[in-house]
This record gives structure tokens, sequence and C-alpha cells, in this order.
């Protein structure tokens, strides 16, 4: 919580229902404006990591806009690797945009 209100949320997904991809998920993390540059988005994703980890996963991934630089570089630092762009992939206020593809593979599982 940050002055009352939530200050940023992380969730994960499988991204397939197939068993060979079991350990795979991918993740959304939000961190509220007012919130921003005080280290949520840092906790956020350790505490994703601790607990996927702790639950059997070995990779997780993620797709964001090349021009969301702050959530580039917060994920680069929490150890996730760009693998690729996917060019006009996302649809945003009525744009076509291009996603870049991170993934973070466990040292662990």
């Amino acid at each position: 919580m940050f002055d009352g209100r939530i200050a940023g949320w992380v969730a994960v997904s499988a991204v397939s229902a197939r068993p060979v991809y079991a350990g795979v998920v991918e993740h959304s993390v939000y961190v509220d404006a007012a919130a921003r540059g005080r280290g949520v988005g840092a906790a956020l994703l350790r505490a994703l990591i601790t607990s996927t980890e702790r639950s059997g996963i070995w990779t997780i991934q993620s797709a964001i806009f090349p021009t969301n630089v702050a959530s580039l570089r917060l994920h680069e630092a929490a150890g996730f690797r760009v693998v690729g762009t996917r060019e006009r992939l996302g649809r945003r206020d009525g744009e076509w945009r291009d996603v870049v593809l991170l993934e973070r593979r466990s040292q662990v599982i």
C-alpha cells in the first residue's frame, strides 16, 4: 500500500495448457504512477521470481512496448533478457505496436 492505495500488482498466467509448457508463465506487472521510482516494481518482480521458482516455474516471459523504457530496464535488472521483437502485435489506442519479448530462466529449476 502507498498512501492508502495499492501501489502495484503482478500476475501470471500459463502460456499453454500443454504439459510440456507447465513450467512457463507469462506475467504482467503494474506500478501506480504515484509509486513509480520507489522500488515497488523491483519488489514485485523479486516476489514473483521467488514464488514461481517455489512452484516449479522455470521460465517467466513478458511482452513490453519498446516505448516503455522504464519497464524494460526494470526487467533487465531483474535478470530478464530480450529474446526478440514482434512487429505490430499489440494494439493500443487504435494503433498497432511492436512488442519486445523478454524472458527470465530460473537458475535453480
